[in-house]
């Protein structure tokens, strides 16, 4: 029985990186002698078990050969005849295809070393075409390490296209999608996920909604990068540097999906484009199974980000009913991520990045005035239900009021 740590945990180590987990493969063994040594066997399609004391994963090394469409359609084999280099091959990528032994060598079959110094995204060998979860995988993979000056190989790019092409692609489901997608969403460079899918066809395929956004003017007045797809990726790009809540940058990314369904005899400016987005937010969101946590937000930002940004034009009782219509009373926490990922968009845009946000403030301070009313004198004269609910509103109001006057 020979063991090797694989992947990711090889990977991370030649470049210098942090290493958050180690995977290990096992040639030579059987499932029963990995049970017998107290191995916890936890794998639903192949064999893979947890160490009994550092509960890290242990694979027997295997083959796979394809059998169906989309990425579950393989057949496994998984033997003690089967070889760390065969093992290797079915990796994804040469980089993730390294393996290290309880020496220390590094062993390499696949030009991994060779590719972490060119910094290249290629995939291992020809098999690659035959999943096509690796389409989003590489697409991840580029967003992480675009940093480090990593870019996808020409030829790796060109099968993705491929997999597009003969419909592979359309075989992934929702959920897998958005794991990959909100995996992105953790990286300090996200929007190269979107660009390298763009690149190979899936962009157009996956998430539409994204897609229909490059080409489609804005007026260069307010945005001097004019193109929509350019401020939604500045806009993802600030919302990643403010907040490390996914759910802030789902709704920056988001923002913006009206302006790519507006008419271009309307172009450039996007009268209704919030309402025609959170409608695509909806749809994007359910499609994908998204969670109700990035649902909400998502949809909130799209409606109401313009409203944001009017805020110091706005009367008391239109700040009040904003306040209303986000459930910032009652979600208070959410409505930070709200005003979080507003100040992306407004500073999102050519050559503003660093304006000052003074809305956010605003917003901020209405919600504190508005909730901090004292409501006993109300309630020790009688008043209750509709009555008392029509106190507090105008209580309220002259809050907001004041506020603002104090502000001028």
């Amino acid at each position: 029985m020979e063991i090797y740590l694989v992947g990711g945990a090889v990977r991370d180590k030649l470049l210098g990186l942090p290493v958050k987990e180690r995977d290990w493969v096992v040639v030579g063994t059987t499932v029963e002698d990995m049970m017998n040594k107290g191995f916890r066997p936890i794998g639903k399609d192949f064999p893979v078990f947890l160490h009994p004391q550092t509960h890290e994963e242990y694979a027997l090394a295997r083959t796979e050969r394809k059998s169906a469409a989309g990425y579950r359609g393989f057949t496994v084999h998984a033997r003690p005849t089967v070889t760390l280099k065969q093992d290797l091959l079915r990796r994804d990528l040469t980089i993730n295809a390294l393996a290290e032994d309880d020496k220390g060598n590094i062993i390499d079959h696949y030009g991994g070393r060779e590719d972490l110094e060119k910094k290249l995204l290629r995939h291992t060998s020809p098999a690659f075409v035959e999943d096509p979860l690796r389409v989003l995988r590489v697409a991840r993979f580029a967003a992480r390490y675009k940093p480090l000056g990593f870019r996808v190989a020409a030829e790796t790019l060109e099968l993705m296209g491929a997999m597009v092409t003969n419909g592979e692609v359309n075989a992934l489901v929702a959920e897998r999608v958005w794991l990959e997608l909100v995996k992105t969403l953790t990286e300090d460079t996200p929007g190269e996920f979107f660009e390298v899918l763009h690149r190979c066809g899936a962009l157009a395929i996956l998430l539409p909604e994204l897609e229909r956004l490059r080409g489609v003017p804005q007026p260069p007045k307010h945005h001097p990068e004019i193109d929509t797809w350019i401020h939604t990726l500045m806009v993802l790009s600030l919302a990643t540097r403010m907040s490390k809540d996914t759910k802030v940058r789902f709704a920056a990314l988001t923002h913006d999906l009206g302006k790519g369904t507006t008419p271009e005899h309307e172009w450039p400016r996007h009268i209704g484009h919030e309402g025609r987005g959170a409608a695509l937010v909806e749809g994007l969101c359910t499609r994908l199974k998204a969670p109700k946590a990035y649902r909400n937000l998502a949809r909130l930002v799209a409606r109401y980000h313009l409203k944001c940004h009017l805020s110091m034009e706005m009367r008391p009782n239109t700040i009040l009913k904003t306040l209303e219509k986000l459930d910032a009373f009652r979600r208070p926490d959410r409505f930070e991520q709200f005003l979080i990922a507003c100040e992306a968009d407004f500073r999102g845009r050519l050559g503003l990045q660093d304006r000052p946000y003074p809305q956010a403030g605003l917003l901020r301070k209405a919600l504190e005035a508005a909730r901090d009313i004292d409501l006993s004198s109300q309630i020790a004269a009688g008043l209750q239900g509709e009555a008392l609910a029509h106190a507090l509103r105008e209580m309220r109001l002259k809050a907001i009021s004041s506020l603002q006057k104090d502000a001028q």
